[in-house]
Parts: C-alpha cells; structure tokens; sequence
C-alpha cells in the first residue's frame, strides 16, 4: 500500500467518541478508511459526502489520496472526525485554504458529546415513570 517514504500532510479528527489518523498523499482522489475503500466500510452515500467536503471547498478533488485510520463511534462520529482531520492536513498542504474552511466550519471540533446518566434518572434526563397511586 502506502509506505512512510512517501511524503504526506497529517491531520487528527475528532467528533464525539471517534478518533481518526488521517494521512493525505499527492494522488488520485481515493479514500481508503482502516484498509477498505470508503465505500465498502461506510456504505451510506451521506456519509462519503461528509468526508469529501473539505476538498470540494478547496476545490482539491482528486489531488489527493486519503488513508485513515479511525477507532471509537458510531459510523456518523466517524465520518465527521476524518472530515475534520482531512481539513487539518489541507492546512499543512497550504494555509491560503484558511479562510475557505474556516468559513465553512470544517476545522472546528464539534464538542456534542453524550450527556452522563444521572443518579435516580433512567437516562440521562429520561425519569421513572410517575405514577399517583
């Protein structure tokens, strides 16, 4: 596949539990997600067109080639995590992509995360049913 001699921007993404190791190559345009291709892990065509934002922005479809590697979450949580790290690693391919993302709201970490379960609560706000008698 791709060994550590070629050179490549890297970027970290996350979004609620997910965590992805994204490594942009001077490519072809494709996407490979934890060794398969982007369309056999997620599948869903909303998905792909999450992770693809960041480079119909730039305008940088098909100059590069996207491996990542990411771990924790659901499908969503991971797409928006490779998305955000594929912004980052855009920044260290050329920073005059700044403005452009930044407006877009590519770079900033989305910080929804799981509410805790309270104590006496079912859930975190779900309460027992009430019942008068």
């Amino acid at each position: 596949m791709y060994t550590s001699a070629k050179p490549y921007f890297y970027g970290t993404g996350r979004r609620k539990k997910s965590v992805a190791r994204v490594r942009l190559y001077p490519g072809t345009g494709t996407v490979t997600v934890n060794g398969k291709t982007m369309e056999e892990y997620f599948g869903l065509e909303t998905l792909s067109l999450i992770i693809n934002q960041p480079f119909g922005i730039t305008s940088t479809e098909g100059k590069f080639d996207v491996v990542a590697t990411v771990k924790g979450g659901g499908l969503s949580g991971q797409a928006g995590a490779i998305r955000h790290g594929i912004s980052r690693a855009l920044l260290l391919a050329d920073a005059a992509y700044k403005p452009a993302l930044k407006a877009a709201g590519v770079l900033t970490r989305d910080p929804r995360m799981k509410e805790r379960k309270k104590y006496g609560l079912k859930a975190a706000r779900r309460a027992p049913q009430f019942s008068k008698r």
